[in-house]
């Protein structure tokens, strides 16, 4: 029996074991693929406080290496739901079934790809999911976005003050995204729109991305439009159907659950990515992992 059982090794779920176990409870983390979630594939994080510089890898290797060091368990295993019990957790996973007495979801939001030929392969070659993690990297440079909602018109905005042209590629004429940012952004004179196309396809020079080709629906006419990164801010993905059972999930499907990480089922907690909040962010997601892991603590020390 593990005092907390606590599911996905991203940032949020290794904060949480880092302040659990500190706080004197023993953690079991149980995450499906590799420890450091969507973190590893920054090459370059500048935007942590008091690290200036450190790899995506690096940071999650950190994490991993100071979690188990203070005595947290990790299981690669997937898990495939969570039985309340009342005051018994049953973590469930195709291999096995662990009791706890509270559970913390942190199971993070996957970036909605393209899905184009190279586009993996240009992850932090060009392509981007995340403009104030990497947006400095392109400072003076031509970059375009993708999207129409408030992610990709934030994004739009932002890298506008430091690069020399931003293409803001949308399917379609209107936007999803705030009329004050669309407003805004219609100022700026080194924004341009390209309105009713997708992106057909990347390419690549030496290896990094050097240009962006979109398709116009109405025409299907193909251009090419030179540029040195691609931010897709095409929406994320977040994996929490098997805990619908002990976590109200919202439309997007994320768990609804504030700054607090509270499920409103007693003994059940997120953090990180995978629940509703307005910035996803390293920061966050290691604040939510500790704010969970105190309050799960608390619970325990209740029961």
């Amino acid at each position: 029996m593990k005092d907390i059982v606590i599911v996905g090794a991203g940032p949020a779920g290794l904060s949480a074991a880092i302040y659990a176990q500190r706080s004197g409870k023993s953690a079991l983390v149980l995450e499906a693929t590799t420890y450091g979630g969507q973190i590893i594939n920054t090459p370059d994080i500048a935007n942590y406080p008091g690290l200036a510089h450190v790899s995506g890898v690096e940071f999650a290797t950190n994490l991993y290496n100071q979690a188990k060091e203070l005595g947290a368990e990790v299981v690669f295993q997937r898990v495939t739901g969570v039985e309340d019990q009342g005051e018994i957790k049953v973590v469930k996973t195709p291999k096995a079934e662990y009791e706890c007495r509270a559970v913390i979801l942190a199971t993070g939001a996957k970036n909605r790809p393209l899905g184009l030929d190279n586009e993996q392969s240009l992850i932090g070659k060009g392509i981007s999911y995340c403009a104030t993690c990497d947006g400095m990297f392109f400072r003076g440079k031509d970059v375009a976005v993708n999207g129409g909602g408030n992610t990709a018109l934030e994004d739009a905005l932002f890298l506008s003050n430091y690069c020399n042209k931003v293409t803001l590629i949308h399917r379609r004429e209107g936007f999803r995204g705030s009329d004050e940012s669309l407003a805004r952004l219609k100022e700026r004179e080194n924004v341009e729109f390209v309105l009713n196309a997708t992106v057909d396809h990347l390419e690549e020079s030496e290896g990094r991305l050097s240009a962006v080709a979109v398709k116009d629906k109405n025409s299907e006419a193909v251009s090419t439009i030179p540029v040195a990164g691609l931010f897709v801010a095409i929406g994320q993905t977040p994996d929490n159907t098997a805990f619908e059972n002990v976590a109200s999930l919202d439309p997007q499907g994320y768990i609804a659950a504030g700054e607090d990480c509270e499920t409103g089922t007693p003994g059940v907690f997120t953090a990180g990515d995978c629940r509703t909040k307005k910035v996803r962010q390293l920061t966050t997601a290691a604040s939510d992992g500790a704010v969970a892991a105190l309050a799960a603590c608390e619970y325990i020390d209740k029961l």
